[in-house]
């Protein structure tokens, strides 16, 4: 069964990467870097993570990554620009990610809201996205 999860949780990753066989994780970081110290993290990550509450049904992938991109927000995590990145992958808008961020204001407070923006800032300059702010500067 472990093999199957992982298996399941492989294709999840490139569904949600775009990633090719040759390079199944693509930019995905699923702890690869503690193959020294902690070897296992890795099957842990894409089976549980990926094989199991990802391929799980009840919202599409847009849906699971704002999920994922609000969590980490709240939570200050680093890896918000790994998941900005896999939300550009499944097709979300600058606008829409930037919109779930600047919703969590009052929720998660201007530090954690302006440190996700800046991450997202970042990736967006990296992947050569544009946010149309139009509607936001004629609502003002």
């Amino acid at each position: 069964m472990s093999h199957d999860l992982y298996q399941k949780g492989i294709r999840k990753i490139q569904e949600l990467t775009n990633s090719p066989d040759d390079d199944p994780t693509g930019f995905m970081d699923i702890g690869e870097a503690f193959s020294d110290i902690a070897p296992d993290l890795k099957n842990y990550v894409v089976e549980y993570a990926f094989g199991g509450i990802y391929s799980r049904p009840g919202l599409d992938n847009k849906q699971k990554v704002l999920t994922t991109i609000t969590a980490l927000v709240a939570q200050g995590k680093p890896q918000i620009a790994m998941h900005i990145k896999t939300g550009l992958s499944v097709g979300l808008t600058g606008e829409e990610i930037v919109g779930c961020i600047m919703h969590l204001i009052p929720y998660v407070g201007f530090p954690s809201v302006i440190n996700a923006l800046t991450v997202a800032q970042q990736v967006f300059n990296e992947q050569g996205v544009s946010v149309d702010t139009s509607a936001v500067t004629a609502a003002e």
